[in-house]
């Protein structure tokens, strides 16, 4: 029996599969499709092209994950790929683990082999809910054309709801082609021979009453309204208990999070809590741009001093993990107030004094509107962490103008920050070059910046990329490439091309993976491994159909970067290979 994907045959209907999927996700107003094409999952890519819905295929699942995920996290809404069986379902595991740890609702539909030969070596079959369990919010497995929509609609609000995460469904490929297809592939479809052995007639009433359960549904599916998951509300005793202590603090500290800008609808209304706050902030991740490059309570740098010397630290979708030093960045003494959807981070390694498991950026809104104006006391606090802000970075402007063989990657990161339009959104992927760069160049404003998140992953950049020109096709989109990171995902520069999404690409090219070269070799006298070569990143960009630039001397960046612009406003992407040189700024970090 062969039950390999087959086009013979009349055209889908509604009681297809893969046409209730695209039906669904069209009724949930879902723009974008991102995939890696296979047998299993075409009748979904078929019906989601013919509802609308813009098919972006990619050349690696993992950046259709990618993908999906920079869509969450700029819309608020679930970002959607598919994937087909077996490897191209394994390929998206590091995406979907990144997905887990940054919270980002994300939908991934994997296909599988089909339900009867599950278990009996098929090509693809694997028991992919079990793999998938650990780094999911929820794994569902579907087996009947009736529990497609119904399946989706769970996905879409578990991804939602709580702490937001992935959710990955298995549709198998029987449930996905029309059904006169698939009792072809089964040998059903014929009328019984009278000359069929009892054998024979046996197994085909079987697969008959096997297909009737796979396609004994009711008639089509309604199309569901989009589906909103439900914000536990802020309450009054826990926005009165925290402002409690924010009126007797003294020295206190904002941070504010990711986690805070999962609905970028009510970002506006956040903006204005923290400024009415009056508190002086750091931001990260996703929130970094929330308030502009230059607001009167922006702090960038020094964050640990400031951390030591508070008396009152906010915790705004922040945990104490590796990023704070498991909490012993936190003064001791400090009161600590953490507002976090989850409530195993909330408790994480230090025990907040006023721990309050709710949406950070609706509570933020909430004690702005109820804490009294911030008092005077707070203003030299504020100007001495703002005099600690001028003297690193006139620091990191002095380092700027250091000679290094080649370009001085500060000086690299700077003239990016020069170039960068308002309206423009920079993602960084990378190591040594990127964590470099987000010291320098700044978002311009909210919703403007995608970082990898808390596990570090390499390899975001064009997925992420995608995203994010679909989301925001005026903006200029930057991608600024360690030269280590850059090889995991340059052949997407083909994907950008192909779907006309010019995006600008910066790879600083060191010839080393550094941020692991600084602590191997200090710590253990020996570079292997961590050598590269100066590769012609920007050739590469060319042979994939974009316009790729080399800067190997500083004069050379202004000029290059313009004309890497210029490529962009044509519909052309660019990359600029940067050969940058070494410098001490960096000295003493590891990255463990």
């Amino acid at each position: 029996m062969s039950l390999g994907p087959s086009t013979k045959g009349g055209e889908m209907t509604a009681r297809d599969g893969g046409d209730r999927i695209a039906g669904f996700l069209a009724a949930q107003g879902v723009p974008f499709l991102f995939t890696l094409c296979g047998g299993h999952i075409s009748p979904i890519l078929v019906a989601a092209k013919h509802r609308g819905i813009r098919v972006i295929d990619v050349r690696d699942e993992a950046t259709a994950v990618f993908a999906a995920d920079a869509v969450a996290r700029l819309t608020g809404s679930p970002g959607v790929a598919v994937v087909t069986a077996g490897p191209g379902a394994t390929n998206t595991i590091t995406a979907l683990k990144n997905a887990q740890l940054s919270q980002s609702p994300i939908v991934i539909i994997g296909g599988a082999t089909a339900t009867i030969l599950k278990g009996r070596g098929a090509l693809q079959d694997i028991d992919q809910l079990a793999l998938f369990r650990p780094h999911v919010k929820r794994t569902i497995g579907v087996s009947r054309v009736g529990d497609l929509v119904p399946a989706l609609q769970d996905a879409f609000l578990i991804a939602q709801e709580g702490v937001p995460g992935p959710v990955f469904v298995e549709c198998p490929v029987d449930v996905l082609y029309p059904e006169h297809v698939v009792r072809e592939w089964y040998g059903a479809a014929s009328p019984d021979d009278d000359a069929m052995s009892l054998g024979a007639r046996f197994k085909r009433a079987y697969l008959r009453r096997h297909l009737d359960r796979v396609f004994g549904t009711g008639e089509d599916d309604p199309s569901p309204e989009p589906a909103l998951p439900v914000i536990a509300p802020v309450t009054a005793g826990d926005v009165q208990r925290a402002a409690v202590q924010v009126a007797a603090a003294r020295r206190p500290v904002l941070l504010v999070g990711s986690q805070a800008m999962l609905r970028p609808g009510s970002v506006a209304e956040l903006v204005d809590a923290v400024d009415q706050l009056g508190l002086p902030v750091f931001l990260s991740g996703m929130a970094r741009g929330l308030l502009g490059p230059a607001h009167p309570l922006l702090m960038r740098h020094q964050r640990g001093d400031a951390l030591r010397e508070a008396d009152l630290v906010v915790l705004a979708g922040v945990p104490c993990d590796f990023r704070l030093d498991y909490g012993r960045q936190i003064n001791r003494k400090a009161a600590v107030v953490a507002v976090n959807r989850s409530r195993r981070d909330l408790t994480r390694n230090r025990r907040p004094t006023v721990p309050l498991c709710e949406d950070p950026a609706e509570f933020l809104c909430r004690l702005a509107r109820e804490a009294p104006p911030p008092p005077s006391a707070w203003t030299e606090w504020r100007e001495r962490l703002r005099n600690r802000d001028r003297v690193r970075q006139a620091d990191i402007e002095r380092r700027e103008q250091t000679l290094t063989e080649y370009v001085n990657p500060l000086a690299l990161c700077r003239a990016v920050d020069d170039a960068l339009d308002p309206d423009s959104v920079l993602i960084l992927d990378g190591g040594d070059f990127a964590a470099t760069a987000s010291y320098i160049v700044s978002p311009r404003r909210p919703l403007a910046f995608l970082d990898p998140g808390p596990f570090g992953t390499l390899g975001v950049g064009a997925g992420f990329a995608l995203g994010a020109k679909l989301c925001r096709p005026g903006a200029e989109v930057w991608i600024l490439y360690g030269d280590g990171a850059a090889a995991f995902s340059l052949a997407e520069f083909d994907s950008f091309a192909r779907h006309g999404l010019p995006v600008i690409a910066v790879v600083g090219n060191d010839a080393a993976w550094t941020q692991i070269a600084r602590g191997q070799t200090a710590l253990l006298h020996d570079d292997v491994g961590t050598v590269l070569r100066r590769t012609a990143y920007h050739t590469v960009a060319e042979g994939y159909g974009g316009r790729g630039f080399l800067a190997d001397a500083q004069s050379n960046l202004p000029g290059v970067l313009a004309d890497a612009k210029a490529a962009a406003r044509e519909g052309i992407p660019a990359l600029v290979n940067v050969w940058i040189g070494k410098t001490d700024f960096r000295e003493g970090s590891v990255a463990i």
